[in-house]
């Protein structure tokens, strides 16, 4: 878990600057489209938001993997070995090792895709959710003052 957190962390911490322009685009949109007219603060924070969740599944794909791929391989040894040692001929062995890496990378693959998906959808459903308080909490500012 420590592992996945310094790397989660050292991936946005390289990709903040992308954040920040997404944030410094959405607040121009949606100033923007406020001083203009009343237009629904929606469309801009939708985008926002679907922007936020991809970069954040995409950073918890890449940690995940990071994680994950020494233990892949590992497991990947480890099947081979005993195989080994259990008397397989080598032709067989090559073929019983590309039997297995097929197996573990469709099943790695697998996981880091519903679990990225996962991530993203909730990363955009969370600033969806922001973007509109936020937004609704600075008109009911701009009105007061």
């Amino acid at each position: 878990v420590a592992l996945f957190l310094a790397v989660y962390a050292a991936l946005l911490s390289s990709s903040w600057s992308l954040l920040a322009s997404v944030r410094a685009w959405y607040y121009a949109a949606s100033y923007a489209s406020a001083s203009a007219s009343a237009a629904p603060a929606w469309p801009a924070a939708l985008y926002a938001s679907v922007t936020y969740g991809a970069v954040f599944g995409l950073l918890s794909m890449a940690a995940a993997l990071a994680v994950a791929a020494p233990a892949m391989l590992v497991t990947w040894t480890t099947v081979l070995v005993l195989l080994a040692f259990a008397g397989r001929r080598p032709r067989s062995l090559v073929a019983e090792g590309r039997r297995a890496t097929r197996d573990i990378a469709g099943l790695a693959l697998r996981v880091l895709l519903r679990e990225g998906n996962a991530v993203a959808a909730l990363c955009a459903a969370a600033s969806f959710a922001a973007l509109l308080i936020g937004r609704r909490d600075d008109d009911a500012a701009r009105r007061a003052s």
